[in-house]
This record gives structure tokens, sequence and C-alpha cells, in this order.
């Protein structure tokens, strides 16, 4: 970050603390922050004292903030402010204890010989045979065909290209990509409908498009930016969801180990038919259908927040223990064994999903979680 960008970056803290920053100038520290999680040298504009005043002057404020808002019934988004700063003070103690080097270190980093690798590209193809092909061995270049495309692997992506000439016979035939926990992968469809599949995840789609309509099946979580064709809507089934686009971007989470399923609108329009009846979703709105069968729609929701594993980032925000271990389970590979109560609390913070999971852990024991990994397992403490 250039000097005057820090220097203006500060300069708005400072009024942030004080209590004397507008709309606007906090609106611009959303925007400075962006460029701080990306650049924790910042903190090299100070001396380490400084730097221990700032985080406990962030402390205090955040828990001033935290105590007057149980007090009251606050709407989500008027907890942005203070979520932000807590953010801010995460990542800020994160920078401290990296580049400082303090003596007092989280009991994770004593663990590299024990730490847990980041998930990479790697998924398995089953071809509508029934033989699968495990992507990750495979070098860039032309795989195979199926009836109606080629399938191709460039830029460590899947594309099915259709073929100059059509097949004759009428038959679909389908194919699945499989990630396991600790994968992801990306596919172009046929139609050229773009798909990212998060970890732990599934989509069977048809190698070709014909009929009606372009039906594909989601297990798990994954981003459509969708080709759109009136003539030939596309649609998504999950276990108890039918979601069609209407010239779209959308994140779809349907992890059967969530309490709901959700399925949040980024761009253009789509309708959800479940047995509620049909929905119209509009973009910042997610659709979340609990398993006991309630729906509801929430707008204005986060979209970094929720489409940030797409961009390679963990992002949490006002998120409890258990649903950011399911994340870290998936991506790591790995299980989660909590030992004692599970705290109600809440977090906040962003780091890249290339990190090992000492590091996103060291975040969280900043706020007062023990963790250890013993034989690849994380304990919660």
């Amino acid at each position: 970050m250039p000097p005057q960008l820090k220097s203006d970056f500060f300069k708005l803290l400072k009024k942030y603390l004080n209590g004397d920053a507008t709309a606007e100038e906090v609106k611009a520290m959303e925007h400075y922050y962006a460029h701080f999680s990306n650049d924790p040298d910042i903190t090299d504009t100070l001396n380490e004292e400084e730097l221990y005043a700032l985080k406990a002057n962030l402390r205090n404020k955040i828990e001033n903030r935290i105590k007057r808002a149980e007090k009251r019934i606050v709407p989500i988004y008027r907890k942005r402010s203070f979520q932000f700063a807590a953010s801010v003070l995460l990542l800020l103690s994160l920078s401290i204890l990296v580049a400082r080097q303090t003596r007092q270190q989280p009991k994770v980093l004593q663990m590299a010989n024990r730490d847990l690798l980041p998930g990479t590209n790697k998924a398995v193809l089953t071809l509508a045979n029934g033989s699968k092909i495990s992507l990750s061995s495979l070098k860039n270049g032309s795989l195979t065909s199926q009836p109606g495309a080629h399938i191709v692997k460039k830029s460590g992506q899947l594309a099915y290209q259709p073929l100059a000439e059509k097949s004759g016979s009428k038959e679909i035939s389908y194919n699945v990509l499989t990630t396991p926990k600790g994968g992801q992968y990306q596919l172009t469809l046929v139609d050229g409908t773009k798909v990212w599949l998060n970890a732990a995840s599934s989509l069977r789609f048809p190698t070709a498009f014909s009929g009606a309509d372009r039906v594909v099946e989601l297990v798990g979580e994954a981003y459509f930016e969708v080709a759109h064709n009136a003539k030939q809507p596309f649609k998504v089934k999950i276990a108890s969801q039918l979601i069609q686009d209407i010239g779209t971007q959308f994140n779809i989470n349907s992890y059967t180990d969530e309490e709901w399923a959700a399925t949040t609108l980024v761009e253009g329009s789509i309708k959800i038919y479940d047995k509620n009846g049909q929905t119209l979703v509009k973009p910042g709105q997610q659709y979340l259908l609990k398993t006991n069968g309630h729906a509801e729609v929430k707008d204005d929701v986060d979209l970094d927040e929720i489409t940030a594993w797409k961009s390679g980032m963990f992002q949490f925000d006002n998120a409890d223990i258990k649903t950011i271990m399911r994340q870290i389970s998936r991506w790591y590979n790995v299980d989660v064994e909590y030992k004692g109560p599970v705290a109600g609390s809440t977090y906040h913070g962003r780091i890249s999903r290339n990190s090992n999971a000492s590091e996103v852990l060291k975040i969280l024991e900043l706020s007062g979680i023990n963790f250890t990994i013993e034989r690849g397992k994380i304990i919660v403490k």
C-alpha cells in the first residue's frame, strides 16, 4: 500500500475510534480495510508500543459497542460498524504476532510439525460408463469424448466443448464431477455455463443439453455463472428444491451437515420451487430453507462473505464457532472434536484459504478459544 494510503488509513481509523467518523468515512474505512487485509506490513508504520496501544484501544471500543448492542435489538446491518472493527482487531493482532515475534505465541503456532495444509484443485470425473478419471493427476489437454461433447482440461479446469457433428442418438448421458474434502474445481458445461465447485461437493450434469430444460443436480456448494437461454432455462436440483435461472449468477450451499439450504443471488434473477411454493429472488437476497421446512428470504446479505470461498478466502462475519469449523473441516479434510461446552459467541475475520490451518486457527485463538491438532484432528477446547 502506498505511504499516502497508509497515512489516510490511520487518520480515518483514529476518527473512527474517537467516534468522529461520518457515514461516508466509515464506508471509506471498509474500502481501506480491503487493502489492509492483504498488506500486513502496514503495521511497520508504527512502533511496537503504538501497535499494542492501538490494539488495546480497538478492543475496548469493540467491547463497549457489543455491551451497548446487547441492551437493544439491533438489525443485522447496523452491527456492521463494530463487526468491521473486530475484523481489524483480529487482523492487526495477527500482524503483530507474525511481524513482531512476540514471546507469548498462540498454542497453534507451536504445532508446525502437525500442521494441516490447505485444499487444492482436485476432483474426480465419473463418465457415463462408470469409469473414473482423477483430474489432479492429469496434465492439461484433451481427455476424452462423451455423447455431444469433447472434454478438455486447460489451465487446471475442465471444459466440455460441443462436438461439430451432433450424434444421432437421443439418449442423454450424464457425468458427475466430485470434489473431496480438501478439494475444489472449476467446470465449464457444454452450453458455456461456468461452475465453481467447493470442497466435498458433487455436480451431476448431462454431456449435452436437449429438451425444454437444462437441468443439473448439486450436492454441497457451488457458484454458477449461467449462460442464459430463455428458450431452454437452466435449473439446479438440490435435495428439496429446484432453482431456475433468469440470466443469473448465484451461489448454492446445500451441504447436508448445515441446518439450511441457502441460495444467494449475486446478479440477475432466479425462481425457487419447493414445498412452500414458488419464490422470486432478487440480487442481494438469500433464500433459506431450514431442515424443518421453514423458509425465509434475507435482504441485503453480505455477498463478499458468501462468495469469499470462490475468491480463495475465508470470511467470517458474525459466524458461530461450529459454522466456522465446518468450513475448516471441509477445506482441510480434517475431523473436528469439541471438548467442553461450545460458546455462543460469534466471530469475524478474513484470511486466505491458501493458509495452513494453524494460520486460520490462531486468529480464533485471539478470541479466547483453544485448539490443538492431534493425529490429523482438530480439538476445540
